[in-house]
């Protein structure tokens, strides 16, 4: 089932980049969620719905369209960013496939079938605070009781949970951008490409041009020395692999966005796409002939009772334009705490 799931997933990604037969056939059903989550944002804006204000400035970084995109990465960078600039950042998510009923801590110990690969990753990257709930407003507030110092809260995706006010919306696009521009499930938007934000992240490692839209940056990921999985301390940089035998496995949203960074350092390994979100229930290594397997560091976080010698880890660095950490801390400024 799980093989069939994912040609139907990759058959899906195909057409949601083009306008081909498929996608048309299923306007229709586009239609119909065009109708329901329109109504449901109306009823927020309209006030017939309430948000909930948890009493510090709130920065959602989140997507319009289906499939990672960078945002992991970019909460990190930002959580830096914002202590840097003198706040005290602590970040909610929903954590995918979290096994959560009510808002929960996560540290660097917790087990990422606890609390979803990417808060596990974002707590140990970061120190920050990070609360995991389906319901970001319950997170946010259980997050605020127990660390009264945080003055901002990010929430790591979350741009359709209306529920939470928020203070500062970032869009995060990767190379796909809009694609077909159709609305689920005849495409892959969630909301209308021209619904409001107050910036745009574009993570596009092939393409230099950002889109003509207001406020938009580029995002850039770069690779740092790769480490050890069992011996962290153990670093190499990744010219080092290149005379190896490597094999890149990713299992993220767009695994062609990690292996074109190890092509552009260098390498040119083999590829292992895996689902986004993969949760290593079987080790997809074991048939695999390298000298060294490079892996995400969202990866990472599952295979920490691995014992495989060969298996090395390879961190991003997002590095956020000035103006848009600006532009962030500007607006958070001019939002005085409760």
């Amino acid at each position: 089932m799980s093989g069939l799931a994912s040609r139907i997933e990759s058959r899906l990604a195909h057409e949601w980049q083009h306008r081909g037969p498929l996608a048309w056939a299923l306007t229709p059903l586009a239609a119909v969620f065009a109708a329901v989550s329109g109504a449901r944002r109306a009823a927020f804006a309209l006030g017939w719905l309430k948000t909930v204000e948890v009493g510090v400035p709130v920065v959602v970084v989140g997507n319009v369209t289906v499939g990672g995109t960078g945002k992991t990465p970019t909460v990190i960078a930002l959580v830096e960013a914002l202590r840097t600039a003198g706040f005290t950042p602590g970040v909610v998510s929903r954590g995918y496939g979290a096994k959560v009923e009510r808002p929960t801590p996560v540290t660097a110990a917790t087990p990422a079938r606890v609390a979803g690969d990417e808060p596990l990753l974002i707590a140990r990257r970061t120190g920050a605070p990070v609360w995991v709930s389906p319901d970001r407003v319950a997170a946010a507030q259980a997050l605020r009781a127990a660390h009264e110092d945080v003055d901002v809260i990010v929430s790591d995706d979350g741009l359709q949970h209306y529920r939470l006010a928020r203070d500062f919306e970032l869009v995060v696009f990767d190379h796909r951008l809009g694609g077909n521009r159709f609305l689920l499930p005849a495409g892959p938007l969630r909301e209308p490409l021209s619904r409001h934000r107050d910036a745009t992240l574009v993570n596009n490692p092939f393409e230099r041009t950002l889109p003509p839209w207001p406020d938009t940056f580029a995002l850039k990921l770069e690779p740092a020395d790769a480490w050890h999985l069992a011996n962290p301390a153990m670093r190499r940089p990744l010219s080092q692999f290149a005379e190896q035998r490597v094999v890149a496995a990713a299992g993220i949203g767009s695994p062609e966005r990690f292996f074109a960074t190890l092509r552009g350092a260098g390498l040119a390994p083999q590829t292992l796409p895996l689902p986004d979100h993969y949760a290593f229930a079987t080790n997809p290594f074991v048939e695999v002939k390298a000298d060294a397997i490079l892996v995400t560091e969202k990866d990472a976080v599952k295979l920490g009772a691995w014992n495989d010698a060969r298996i090395w880890v390879v961190p991003v660095e997002a590095a956020l334009d000035h103006r848009l950490i600006t532009l962030v801390v500007e607006k958070l400024r001019g939002r005085s705490s409760a």
